[in-house]
């Protein structure tokens, strides 16, 4: 792809992982509420995701937005895709599409109660 690390890690994430934020912080401990509202979302409907802090490198936390061409973090990845940042994936979860996006993707997905 590129000879920038970030970018070749960036790849290697989506590529690897079914369902990847790259997000302030971690799912247990998010540093901004952006981040925290989309780990919430994926935790209240069961999915099962790795979450990639970009405060451990200012590499990443840049090339994920070159990676993207999207200027804010967090940012979802389904299967390779880019879903979107925090306010589409509020907006996908609230009509329903987020659920069935991520079902069609074969990712298992539990409302909770």
């Amino acid at each position: 792809m590129s000879d920038n690390p970030a970018l070749e890690a960036i790849e290697t994430e989506v590529k690897n992982g079914e369902v990847v934020l790259f997000m302030k912080g971690t799912p247990v401990f998010p540093q901004c509420g952006f981040s925290a509202a989309v780990v919430q979302v994926l935790n209240h409907i069961g999915v099962k995701f790795k979450g990639v802090n970009v405060l451990e490198d200012d590499g990443l936390r840049q090339g994920i937005k070159e990676y993207s061409n999207w200027p804010t973090i967090p940012q979802l990845y389904v299967k390779g895709e880019f879903i979107g940042g925090c306010d589409i994936i509020r907006e996908m979860f609230e009509t329903g599409e987020l659920m069935e996006t991520l079902s069609t993707k074969g990712i298992d997905v539990q409302i909770q109660a």
